[in-house]
């Protein structure tokens, strides 16, 4: 999938600008998720931490960005499917965090419906594996 950085902003209502353009860039860069942290490291001095969350908190209420946690409770942020939007996430896959390298994926695979009890609603289900993920076992074969 090609990200179009300029397309998305236009897209959801949002100002060009370039600290919001390289975001989406870095986070493109690569299939798994990327923390602030990790962003703000790449990102060097282009921007500053207040920015990054700023952004980020967009991102996720426009539906550009989903958040996942890792197993230490850090988020992490992956694009979105094209179908998400503002009011809905559609983000219900399983999300893989390997336990060597500590990366999160999100893997094309439905996750299990959940039937809620009479008088709640959901509104995110988090299904999430841990193991070890391709890249790592392909490593440790040679």
């Amino acid at each position: 999938m090609r990200l179009d950085p300029s397309a998305i902003l236009k897209e959801h209502e949002l100002k060009h600008t370039k600290q919001r353009v390289r975001v989406l860039e870095e986070i493109a860069l690569d299939t798994a998720a990327i923390s602030q942290p990790e962003l703000e490291k790449k990102l060097g001095k282009e921007i500053d931490r207040v920015t990054l969350y700023r952004i980020l908190n967009i991102y996720e209420d426009k539906g550009i960005l989903h958040r996942i946690m890792d197993m230490n409770g850090t988020a992490n942020y992956a694009i979105c499917s094209p179908s998400c939007t503002e009011d809905h996430h559609h983000d219900e896959h399983v999300h893989f965090n390997c336990t060597s390298c500590a990366k999160i994926y999100c893997l094309e695979v439905n996750a299990p419906k959940v039937k809620m009890p009479a008088g709640y609603t959901a509104k995110t289900i988090n299904t999430t594996a841990y193991g070890i993920c391709e890249k790592c076992n392909s490593s440790k074969v040679q």
